[in-house]
């Protein structure tokens, strides 16, 4: 009996040794109540909530395997390009999806950890006239590129047919053709929606920029905005990243009161969007988005950064994690840092200087 009473008490002293080395394990580890990301409106706000709603799981999956235990991951989606920026220049937002631009401009308060790579498209061409009409519409089946190109687009009104035709027929357009058009453009910060356009513009047509157009919209809600404002022939002009046209194509002839598969609402046009919507200027190369962590982070540390760099490379790397980035069209990660976007910097400066 006491045999029994000896061997009972030690495998408890066991238990409570090895219980309370787990214990001590896990209060070393870091503990997070909520890590919060952010993504910029480059797509359509619902489009992207829809799109990565699975994504917090996965996070907090393998963040747990890197060895932090987080309670809760949220998403959120900025109402512009800045308005994500300031949120984590402030601290309120400690994960970022930012443009080069938008980085640029606010990267003494956040730090790049990440570059997206994607598919590259079919066409490269810095003739406009090559991307236009369905013989040459675009497929994202190019080699993995860390750069993507902003596209000038002419739209269906009777002013836009007109710039498209010029172009289609291999004439440069002047200053005046241009300034003779509606602009739709979006916030400042926006590499494609607009410093890249901005910078074509001074290239060829002896330093003018958007701000010297004469009439001239800022949208803050997006590029759904602007093809939609495409389609209802409301400009002339809009300005978006090369592969655009792929992900509204479906949305544009659809009927209004119909959405398609990825919830884009329908714009109501007869025809292609590869005929509609012509190319009229090409912008040299854009180094691609970021994921970005803000310095004003209750959680910035070498080590965090180290950990979600490895958390998102491992993630996209998944074939659920591709299918959620591709809302982005990212179709991996690779490690950066601030100064790749040495170039975006000097592209900022040019524009606003």
């Amino acid at each position: 009996m006491k045999h029994t009473l000896r061997i009972i008490t030690l495998v408890l002293a066991l238990v409570m040794v090895f219980g309370l080395g787990a214990t001590a394990y896990a209060a070393d580890r870091p503990h997070f109540d909520k890590l919060t990301l952010e993504f910029v409106p480059s797509k359509d706000a619902d489009v992207i909530i829809a799109g990565t709603a699975n994504l917090p799981e996965l996070v907090q999956a393998e963040m747990a395997n890197l060895g932090y235990d987080i309670d809760e991951v949220d998403i959120t989606v900025g109402t512009n390009y800045d308005a994500t920026g300031e949120a984590m220049a402030a601290g309120a937002i400690d994960l970022g999806w930012l443009p080069g631009g938008t980085y640029a401009l606010y990267s003494d308060d956040t730090e790049v950890i990440l570059t997206a790579t994607r598919n590259g498209l079919s066409n490269d061409s810095e003739n406009p006239a090559d991307w236009n009409g369905e013989e040459n519409a675009t497929q994202k089946n190019g080699p993995q590129v860390t750069f993507y190109r902003a596209l000038i687009y002419a739209t269906p009104s009777e002013y836009g047919k007109m710039l498209a035709e010029k172009v289609n027929n291999g004439e440069k357009l002047t200053w005046e053709d241009l300034d003779g058009a509606k602009w739709a453009v979006q916030k400042t910060s926006s590499s494609a929606g607009y410093i890249y356009p901005t910078m074509w513009l001074m290239e060829n047509y002896d330093g003018k920029k958007i701000s010297d157009l004469s009439n001239v919209i800022p949208i803050d809600s997006g590029y759904g905005t602007a093809f939609s404002y495409a389609a209802a022939e409301q400009v002339d002009v809009i300005v978006c990243y090369a592969d655009g046209r792929n992900d509204y194509e479906a949305s544009w002839t659809l009927p209004t009161d119909q959405q398609d598969e990825t919830g884009k609402q329908g714009m109501g046009r007869s025809d292609s969007i590869w005929n509609e919507l012509n190319v009229i200027g090409v912008t040299e190369g854009i180094y691609n988005d970021t994921v970005a962590i803000s310095k004003e982070s209750p959680f910035y540390t070498d080590e965090l950064k180290a950990a979600l760099q490895d958390c998102f490379i491992n993630i996209i790397n998944t074939d659920e994690g591709k299918a959620i980035f591709d809302v982005y069209s990212h179709t991996g990660y690779a490690k950066a840092v601030d100064s790749d976007y040495d170039g975006a910097r000097a592209a900022l400066t040019a524009v606003d200087g």
